[in-house]
C-alpha cells in the first residue's frame, strides 16, 4: 500500500495507509504529503488560528484570512476534517450567537477586512447556522459603504484615497462572488468584474505586461505617476493578489456572463507576464519582478507560492494552457528547497516571506526599488503560509488535471430537485448537488471530477438529446417522492429514450438509488430496465446507535470501476437484480449492490446508494477514519473520466 493522504488522527494529522492508496501517483503523493504537513504544523503551533507572528492579539484581519483560505483549500484536496475543525473555530472566536463579528473595523472602509468573509460563507455553507450568514450579511454591507475612485474604483482604504491596490482584488472580489452565488445577487457580478479589470486596464505595464502596486486616479500622491497614476514598481505580493483573484472568482463567475471572456484574458496576460519573470536560475520570483538581477532584489516565498497556484489552478480550471504548468511545477520544487525548513521535533515552518508591502502612509512608503527590498522577510507569516498551502492544494491534482480536460459531467436537478430555504430566506436547491456544501451535498464528489480538470454543470430541465450532449458523463441520484418534494418530476418515456440515445452514443450514466422510504422506484426502473438494471424497493443496511459495522461494505480490487480496494459506508440502501447486458461487480451477503452494463458506445454504473455524498467523505463527522469514500470518490471520477470520449 502506498500513503493516500493526511487525515484527522485524534488531536492531531497522520498520513494513512488506506485501502486505495495507490489512487494518486507517487509525485502527487509528495506533494500532497509536503502541505498537509505545513498545515499539520500550523494547527499545533496556532491553536485557533491564534498567530503569534504578529505579536498582537486575535483580531480580524486578512492574514488569518489568507491563513485560512489555505486550509479550506487543503481540506477540500485532502477531506482532512481537522482542517475544517480548524477554520470553524477561528471563525468562532470572532462571531457572536447574534452575527456580531469581534475587532472588525468598519469605520477604517478597509478592503482588508473584506478578506476573512470568505472563512465566514464557507463555515455558513457547511454548517448551514444562521449566525455565520449574519455574519458574512455585515461584511458584504460595508461594501456598499466603500469609498470609490472617480471611474469607481474601490478605494483600498480610507485613508489611501482615490487609490486602487492590487491587494484589494484578493481582498474583495473572491467573497463578493461567493455571496453573490450563495444569496442569489447576480447583479453583483457586473462590479466584481468592473473592478478587475479596470486594475488589468490602467495599472498593466505595457511593456512588461506586469502590473504595478498602486493606481491613485487622482494622480495626487507623492509616489503617483504624473501622467499614468502608477506607483514605481511591480511588486511580487501585488501581482500575487491579482492573480489570486481571478483564480478564484471564475469559480463562482456566471458561465454566460458577458465579462467572464476578458478576465479570462486578463488572467492570460497576467500569468504571460508570471511565467516571463521567473527566475530562469532558481525558478522562484523576485521581490520587485523586473529586477532580479539589481544588487539588494531577492526572491520571496509569498509571491513565489501565490503564482504556482495561480497558474496550476489556471491549467486546472482550463483558463490557462497546459504549457503554464511547467513554471508551476519548477516554482513549488524551488519553494519546498528554498524556504521550507524542518524543525527538531518534526514541524515545518516557511521561511522569507515579506511582512508588509505599501504605499504612502507614515512612515511614507515611496513604491520604488530601493523602498520593497527594504522590507523585512520573517519566518511563518500567515500570508506565506496561506499562499502555500494554497499552492500544494493545487499541486497535488497536477498529475491527474489533464485526463478531463474538455469534459463535462452533469448531475441531475430534475428528477431530484429538492429545495430548501436559506438563512437568507431565499429558496434554492439542495441535496446530491455539486454546491450544496452541507452533508447533504455532492461538492467533495464534484470535486473528486475536478481534480481530472472536469469541468461540473447541473442541467434542472427533463433530459433530451440536445441538453444531454453538453456532457460526457451524467449522474442522476435518488428520484424524488413526494415525502422528499411535494412536486415531483417522475422519470417518463421521452426522458428514458433520450437517456438510452445518449447512452449509446458514449455517454457515461451513473445511477445512485437509494431506499425505499427516500426514493422512488416504478418510474425510474422504466428507464434502468432498458440497461438490464433493476432496482429493489428494500430497505438494507439500517445502521443503529453508530454501530458502523452495519453500514460497511467492502469493495474488492479489480471490479473494473474502482480499480482499488476501498473501505465503503452504504447505510439505508436497495439492491438490484441484473438481467442482460448488465453485469454485478459487487455482491455483498447474497445481494448485487453494483452493477455495470456496456450499451452501444457507452456504459452505465448502478449502485444502490448516493454513498459518497459529503457527510461520508469529509471527515468532519464522526464517521471513522478507516472508512475512505472520498478516495473511492477519486477513484469512481477517474473510471468515468477514463471512459468518456
Amino acid at each position: 500500500m502506498r500513503l493516500l493522504c493526511a487525515v484527522a488522527l485524534g488531536s492531531a494529522i497522520a498520513v494513512q495507509a488506506t485501502s486505495g492508496a495507490e489512487a494518486r501517483a507517487e509525485g502527487a503523493l509528495k506533494i500532497e504529503q509536503a502541505s498537509a504537513k505545513m498545515a499539520e504544523s500550523i494547527m499545533q503551533e496556532w491553536p485557533k488560528a491564534v498567530i503569534t507572528t504578529e505579536n498582537r492579539p486575535p483580531n480580524w484581519g486578512y492574514e488569518e484570512g489568507v491563513l485560512l483560505d489555505g486550509m479550506a483549500a487543503q481540506w477540500h484536496t485532502t477531506a482532512n476534517g481537522d482542517e475544517f475543525r480548524y477554520i470553524k473555530a477561528a471563525v468562532d472566536k470572532y462571531v457572536n450567537d447574534d452575527g456580531a463579528i469581534k475587532s472588525y473595523h468598519a469605520d477604517a472602509h478597509s478592503l482588508d477586512e473584506i478578506e476573512m468573509g470568505r472563512s465566514l460563507l464557507l463555515v455558513y455553507r457547511v454548517t448551514q447556522q444562521p449566525k455565520y450568514y449574519k455574519a458574512a450579511k455585515y461584511v458584504q454591507e460595508q461594501l456598499a459603504l466603500q469609498p470609490r475612485t472617480a471611474s469607481g474604483g474601490y478605494w483600498h482604504k480610507q485613508i489611501y484615497p482615490n487609490q486602487m491596490w492590487l491587494d484589494g482584488a484578493y481582498m474583495a472580489e473572491p467573497f463578493r462572488a461567493e455571496y453573490a452565488v450563495t444569496f442569489q445577487q447576480p447583479d453583483d457580478f457586473n462590479d466584481i468584474a468592473k473592478q478587475l479589470l479596470l486594475m488589468d486596464q490602467h495599472m498593466r505595464d505595457v511593456r512588461t505586461g506586469l502590473l504595478r502596486h498602486g493606481w491613485d486616479e487622482s494622480k495626487q500622491m507623492k509616489w503617483a505617476d504624473p501622467k499614468t497614476g502608477l506607483s514605481p514598481e511591480a511588486w511580487g505580493r501585488a501581482m500575487g493578489w491579482y492573480a489570486m483573484a481571478l483564480v478564484d472568482v471564475l469559480d463562482w463567475f456566471p458561465p454566460d456572463h458577458p465579462d467572464r471572456p476578458e478576465l479570462i484574458r486578463a488572467l492570460n496576460r497576467t500569468a504571460k507576464a508570471i511565467v516571463a519573470y521567473q527566475d530562469k536560475k532558481t525558478g522562484l520570483w523576485w521581490q520587485v519582478m523586473d529586477k532580479g538581477s539589481r544588487p539588494g532584489n531577492f526572491t520571496e516565498a509569498s509571491a513565489s507560492s501565490m503564482f504556482v497556484y495561480a497558474l496550476a489552478k489556471g491549467v486546472r480550471m482550463s483558463y490557462l494552457p497546459q504549457a503554464d504548468l511547467a513554471p508551476a511545477r519548477r516554482g513549488w520544487s524551488a519553494i519546498q528547497a528554498t524556504f521550507v525548513k524542518t524543525a527538531a521535533d518534526g514541524r515545518t515552518f516557511l521561511e522569507g516571506t515579506v511582512k508588509v508591502g505599501g504605499l504612502g502612509g507614515s512612515p511614507y512608503r515611496s513604491g520604488t526599488f530601493d523602498y520593497y527590498i527594504g522590507e523585512k522577510t520573517r519566518t511563518n507569516d500567515a500570508k506565506g503560509v496561506g499562499a502555500f498551502l494554497l499552492a500544494g492544494s493545487e499541486m497535488a491534482q497536477v498529475s491527474t488535471e489533464a485526463l478531463g480536460q474538455g469534459k463535462t459531467v452533469m448531475v441531475d436537478a430534475w428528477f431530484n430537485s429538492q429545495t430548501r430555504k436559506n438563512a437568507a430566506g431565499q429558496t434554492e436547491l439542495f441535496h446530491y448537488k455539486w454546491d450544496d456544501d452541507a452533508n447533504s451535498g455532492f461538492a467533495f464528489f464534484g470535486r473528486a471530477f475536478q481534480r481530472y480538470g472536469m469541468k461540473l454543470a447541473s442541467l434542472k430541465s427533463a433530459p433530451t438529446v440536445a441538453n444531454l450532449k453538453q456532457a460526457q458523463v451524467y449522474i442522476l441520484a435518488s428520484p424524488d417522492i413526494p415525502a422528499k418534494n411535494p412536486n415531483p418530476h417522475y422519470m417518463d418515456k421521452a426522458s428514458g429514450e433520450a437517456i438510452e440515445s445518449w447512452v449509446k452514443a458514449g455517454g457515461i450514466l451513473i445511477l445512485m438509488q437509494n431506499d425505499k422510504t427516500n426514493s422512488e422506484f416504478d418510474h425510474f426502473n422504466t428507464m434502468s430496465e432498458r440497461f438490464g438494471v433493476h432496482f429493489n424497493a428494500v430497505l438494507r443496511n439500517t445502521v443503529e446507535n453508530n454501530n458502523w459495522a452495519q453500514g460497511t461494505v467492502m469493495i474488492p480490487e479489480g471490479t473494473g470501476v474502482f480499480q482499488y480496494p476501498h473501505k465503503a459506508y452504504l447505510k439505508e440502501i436497495s439492491t438490484i437484480t441484473p438481467s442482460k447486458p448488465a453485469k454485478s461487480i459487487l455482491i455483498d451477503k447474497g445481494d448485487v449492490l453494483m452493477a455495470v452494463s456496456k450499451v452501444g458506445k457507452g456504459t452505465v454504473y448502478a449502485v444502490v446508494d448516493p454513498w459518497i455524498y459529503n457527510e461520508y467523505v469529509d471527515r468532519r463527522n464522526k464517521l471513522p477514519l478507516d472508512f475512505d469514500g472520498f478516495d473511492a470518490a477519486i477513484d469512481l471520477a477517474g473510471w468515468a473520466v477514463r471512459q468518456a470520449k
